[in-house]
């Protein structure tokens, strides 16, 4: 089977700047994919690269495209290499969704009071975590590792004292933590129910100590950038990490390499996004509701994003 090929480039501006360990990030740049059929059924993907996580940057990404065929086949969707992630997923979604509008297929996502949402760093999580409880949200994430410990210390425990006892808190640190850094935290969260993990507390060449600080601490800690694409998240199940996985469908690779794995591995896994467009949001969140049953253990998909960006947030330039 030939599909033909067309791929935009989108921006999208936050509406405050995303401020992590990795940096500061302002804009949100990626691909959206179309393929059509032979009969004209279009199916829609999305490549969303995210560097810093070990996929491809969005140049090579882009590269990639522009070498392809206008018409392309199965079998060079099924060949793109493991260093393209983003692109693995992007094309073979774009497939599902063309073979799911063939058969008319239509799909069950969860609903909104089953997904995380994501706080700013810093003191204004304390006010803005309220309007977000009232859309119905339970669970929320929080960066650390940005600001020094001793204020972060302070805010937290400010948040803490704010948020209903029926929450769910994460902290994420992407890998922003020194070891002694990541002990004091986890201390703090020990005896504090709503603590649900602390998500990578140290960097991706660190996993020997976070697998010690998982045996030390019962607050849980799940793995992030660490596991940022299939065959890191299979080497370190393979060395006997067995917390939590956090994994990011849209820059992880191949959705049937993770399908195959969930089906044959029980895993704790948190799935969350890597603020794609719709697009890619609905192709990550339909694999997430698939594998759920799968898991180790229902978690709130980390896909409490739109706050971040304004409705009619995306500029497509289609003359690539």
């Amino acid at each position: 089977m030939h599909y033909q090929l067309k791929f935009f480039l989108y921006k999208r501006n936050f509406k405050q700047p995303l401020k992590t360990s990795h940096g500061i990030w302002n804009i949100r740049e990626g691909i959206i994919l179309q393929l059509t059929s032979k009969t004209g059924k279009i199916g829609l993907g999305e490549i969303a690269p995210l560097s810093w996580f070990c996929s491809e940057t969005l140049s090579e990404a882009l590269d990639f495209c522009h070498h392809l065929p206008t018409e392309i086949t199965v079998e060079t969707i099924l060949s793109i290499p493991e260093n393209l992630p983003a692109c693995k997923f992007g094309f073979e979604s774009a497939w599902e969704n063309l073979r799911e509008r063939e058969i008319d297929k239509k799909e069950e996502l969860k609903n909104s009071n089953f997904y995380s949402a994501l706080l700013p760093e810093g003191e204004p999580a304390i006010e803005i975590w309220k309007p977000l409880w009232q859309e119905g949200y339970r669970t929320f994430k929080w960066k650390i590792g940005v600001n020094k410990i001793q204020t972060e210390i302070q805010i937290f425990q400010q948040l803490v004292k704010a948020l209903p006892t029926e929450a769910n808190l994460r902290l994420d640190a992407n890998a922003g933590l020194t070891f002694e850094e990541a002990k004091q935290w986890l201390e703090i969260c020990e005896n504090l129910n709503l603590i649900e993990f602390i998500e990578q507390p140290l960097s991706v060449d660190k996993f020997e100590e976070m697998l010690k600080l998982s045996h030390q601490h019962l607050t849980p800690i799940a793995l992030d950038e660490s596991v940022a694409n299939f065959s890191k998240m299979q080497q370190y199940y393979q060395q006997g990490w067995r917390g939590i996985f956090s994994i990011k469908p849209a820059i992880f690779g191949s959705p049937s390499q993770l399908r195959n794995f969930c089906q044959n591995h029980i895993i704790d896994v948190v799935f969350s996004s890597v603020f794609e467009t719709k697009i890619g949001r609905k192709s990550a969140l339909q694999l997430a509701t698939e594998l759920q049953p799968n898991i180790l253990k229902s978690r709130a998909f980390g896909f409490g994003i739109t706050h971040w960006f304004d409705e009619q947030e995306e500029i497509w330039q289609d003359n690539l």
